[in-house]
Formats: C-alpha cells, sequence, structure tokens
C-alpha cells in the first residue's frame, strides 16, 4: 500500500532502534532514536479486544488514542467500541490495517495464537510497532520470521509475557548469572495448566453463532465446522489453533530461567505424553531440552512439566511442587521460585543473596506495556522485544510441542536432534511441516 509522505516522517521520530547500545541479558539490538517530538500521542489500533486483548487495549488507550478496534465476535466488539467510541471497527484486521495504515502508529495483537504472525508481521512490514501476546507465535518458524522482521522494519516491538518486567525476575536472573548457584546443570519447570479440556476427540458441529465470523476466526487455519470449545478460549487445547499448555505458560514459568542462562537453540528435545490423536494436545506431558555449552556457561538441561506432572521432592529440597513454579539447580544451590513468573524467590543451600544489579522497568500500572511505550517514543528497547529476546524464547518453547507432536498416539518418541540454525529436525524430516505450516489462501507472512 502507497504511504503519504506525511505519515512516514510523523513515524520517524517515534521509530525504535536507530543509535547502538546495549541489551539486558542478552546482546542488545539497535536502541531507538530519541523523539523530536515526545508529546506527540500515539495512535493505537487493537486486534482482538476481549480477554487478554481487554487489558491490552486498554493499556494502549491509556498511553494513547485509540483509532481502531478489530474482533471477529460483534459482540465484543461492540462492548469495546462503547469504551473507544472514537475508534473505527473492524471484524476483519486486514482490511483495517490497508484502510487505516496511515493512521495507526502501534498495534496490539491479542488474538489465539493462530494468528498472532499473519496480523503482527503485516501491521510490521506496514511500519507499525507490535505488542503480540504469548507465545510469540503458533510454529517455530513463525517466530524466527516475527523476529526478522522486527529487525528489518525497525519497529518497536514486546511480548505480552509480563513477568518479564518485573524486579523479582530481573533480580533473579542478576542473582544466577553473578554465579551465586555454582555451576548450573538443570533447570526444571512445572504448571498447573491445562485448565481447559485437552485430549479430547473432535467436538461435535454445531451453528455458528450469530455474533460470529467463523471464516475469519480460522484465519490461516484451514477450513473445519464451528464447534463448542473453540470460541472463545478452550481453542488452547487444539493443536491447529492454541499451543498447549507449554505454549500458554512457559512464557512465563520458564522465562526467567530464559533470562538468567539464555536458554536459546536448544540441541535436542524428547517428549513422554499420554498420547494425542494429532487434533487436541494430550493432558499431560514431561518434556526434556538439552542446550549445549556457550562461551559463559556449560551445557545443560530444562526438564517441563503439565497436566499434573510435576518433579520429584528430591529437587526440591523435600518440598511438594504445588501449582506453578522453577528451580534453578547448581553445584552450590538452588533458586526455588513458587511462582508463575519467576517474580518469587528464595535461595536454597549454604548461599546468600549477594548484591546484584539490574534494570528496572518503568514504574506504575503495566510495566511491560510502559516499557514498549518507551521504545515507540524513542527509549530503550522492552526487554522482551522479539529480535533479541522474546522470538529465541518462542522458538525454544514451541520446539517442547514439536517433541510433544512425534510423540503421537504411543506417548513415546526418540529424541529430536534439532539444527536451531536452520529450524530443522535432523533426524526427523518428516515434522518439517510443523515447523512451518502451510496457511490457507488468503493469509501470509509476506509483504
Amino acid at each position: 500500500m502507497a504511504r503519504q509522505r506525511g505519515t512516514t516522517d510523523r513515524r520517524q521520530f517515534i521509530k525504535s532502534s536507530a543509535a547502538a547500545g546495549a541489551g539486558f541479558w542478552v546482546a542488545g539490538r539497535l536502541h531507538a532514536q530519541e523523539s523530536d517530538s515526545p508529546n506527540e500521542r500515539i495512535r493505537f489500533a487493537s486486534i482482538g479486544v476481549e480477554g487478554k486483548g481487554s487489558s491490552d487495549s486498554a493499556d494502549a488507550a491509556s498511553n494513547g488514542d485509540m483509532v481502531a478496534i478489530c474482533d471477529v465476535d460483534e459482540v465484543k466488539l461492540g462492548s469495546a467500541a462503547r469504551k473507544y467510541p472514537n475508534a473505527k471497527r473492524y471484524t476483519d484486521f486486514r482490511k483495517m490495517l490497508e484502510e487505516m495504515g496511515d493512521q495507526i502508529d502501534a498495534v496490539t495483537v491479542s488474538t489465539p495464537d493462530h494468528t498472532h504472525a499473519p496480523a503482527a508481521v503485516m501491521a510490521m512490514n506496514l511500519g507499525m510497532h507490535c505488542f503480540c501476546q504469548k507465545p510469540l507465535t503458533h510454529s517455530i518458524w513463525e517466530a524466527r520470521q516475527m523476529a526478522k522482521v522486527a529487525k528489518e522494519k525497525n519497529v518497536a516491538t514486546q511480548m505480552g509475557n509480563q513477568g518479564t518486567a518485573g524486579p523479582g525476575l530481573r533480580q533473579a536472573a542478576a542473582t544466577i548469572r553473578k554465579g551465586t548457584l555454582g555451576t548450573v546443570s538443570e533447570v526444571h519447570v512445572w504448571t498447573n495448566r491445562p485448565i481447559w479440556p485437552q485430549g479430547g476427540e473432535q467436538p461435535e458441529p454445531k451453528d455458528i453463532p450469530g455474533n460470529l465470523d467463523w471464516d475469519l476466526w480460522l484465519g490461516p487455519a484451514k477450513v473445519r465446522a464451528y464447534a463448542d470449545g473453540y470460541h472463545p478460549f478452550a481453542w488452547r487445547g487444539f493443536w491447529d489453533f492454541g499451543t498447549g499448555a507449554l505454549g500458554d505458560m512457559a512464557c512465563h514459568t520458564a522465562n526467567m530461567a530464559f533470562a538468567a542462562l539464555d536458554l536459546r537453540n536448544p540441541v535436542s528435545v524428547q517428549a513422554e505424553t499420554d498420547g494425542h490423536n494429532g487434533y487436541s494436545y494430550p493432558k499431560w506431558s514431561i518434556i526434556t531440552f538439552e542446550f549445549a555449552a556457550n562461551d559463559w556457561r556449560p551445557g545443560l538441561k530444562m526438564v517441563w512439566y503439565d497436566g499434573g506432572k510435576r518433579p520429584d521432592r528430591e529437587l526440591l529440597d523435600g518440598r511438594n511442587a504445588t501449582g506453578s513454579g522453577s528451580i534453578v539447580i547448581g553445584d552450590k544451590g538452588k533458586l526455588y521460585s513458587p511462582d508463575d513468573y519467576g517474580e518469587r524467590y528464595q535461595l536454597l543451600g549454604d548461599i546468600e543473596q549477594p548484591e546484584v544489579e539490574f534494570e528496572r522497568a518503568p514504574r506504575g500500572r503495566s510495566a511491560h506495556f510502559a516499557e514498549w511505550v518507551r521504545a515507540i517514543k524513542g527509549g530503550k528497547p522492552a526487554m522482551s522485544n522479539f529480535p533479541d529476546y522474546s522470538g529465541a524464547l518462542t522458538e525454544t518453547v514451541l520446539l517442547g510441542n514439536l517433541a510433544v507432536w512425534a510423540t503421537g498416539d504411543s506417548g513415546e518418541s526418540d529424541k529430536i536432534e534439532w539444527d536451531a540454525e536452520n529450524l530443522k529436525a535432523k533426524n526427523m524430516p518428516e515434522l518439517d511441516a510443523i515447523i512451518r505450516p502451510e496457511y490457507r489462501e488468503g493469509y501470509s507472512l509476506e509483504a
């Protein structure tokens, strides 16, 4: 779409990544150029306005002007329109971005997982800054593309794993990176998810509700009949739409360990499950990731548990692993977090909390969103930006689901040898279609 010169000039002052600077826990990308007009109001559009989209759109509206809203459910769209009466209403994000591309500075994407990448990449290709809910994408290849496009377009980005902005998580990560635990060999992470049905058969077709545009809800996924359990919540448990318990929560619960230990580009992954039918995720899974040594730490493993599975009490020094949490195990001590977000933690063993330095997020409500707004206005990139952080975190998380898929109905599979650079399962080429699924006509990640 052709863009007016005035729009390009207007965005220039809020365009991120124009001057070099350091990142948070890993090598950082380019920092943002300071704005010539710091009081200029950001023009936001929100794709998905109920559920998590309700709070994301509220955060946007509190930081600028809501100029457009989009949802495939007319009831939910109408509810949002009462909150944002000056925003134009759409049910198709493609039409919204095409028609209003020169009137939107930044978008929030809070849709089911399978629509994240098509919506976010289209927006970024039009030069819009992007906030996208976790997990960043539905497939591993999409996560790589999201990071690539964000870097190429120099837009400010942030994934909605809000715990990343918490001082507790940042302090815990800095504590581990300082060597407090000694040499770390294992990480164990568990969750109380799923809290939606998983492991069942395909639901019976039903009439499409009059308020729902089912074809737009399906987006890039293959066509199928509407049924109860897809909209508005339980889609998380279906392969074609969600990413299961792992995708829903690992970008939160494994986030502290990722920040602390740079858990990107695993070299192998293997899963054990109760089996699945290729339609719904299994009821439970245990997934083991292996990471090679990098230039500052040795190799280690991470084990993920969901569906009621938990690590042995001995690993937690006799504690029961209830709810959700994580533990990082070193040869000098352990760091235990009984928390979804890594915000609360305690040190186990004969070690004490050292003095550590870490950068704090902006104060006030929704610090993670405020970090993104700061980046849009010319400040530092948000910690969980796509190119440096959340793209790689999402790749690691979704590799676990690749291993879950490989277990099939037996619940067992060989270890997947992973080529992270080329996004290939070296010993299982048949998994290519899961790594990069095909979109149906009308949806693409191309510019």
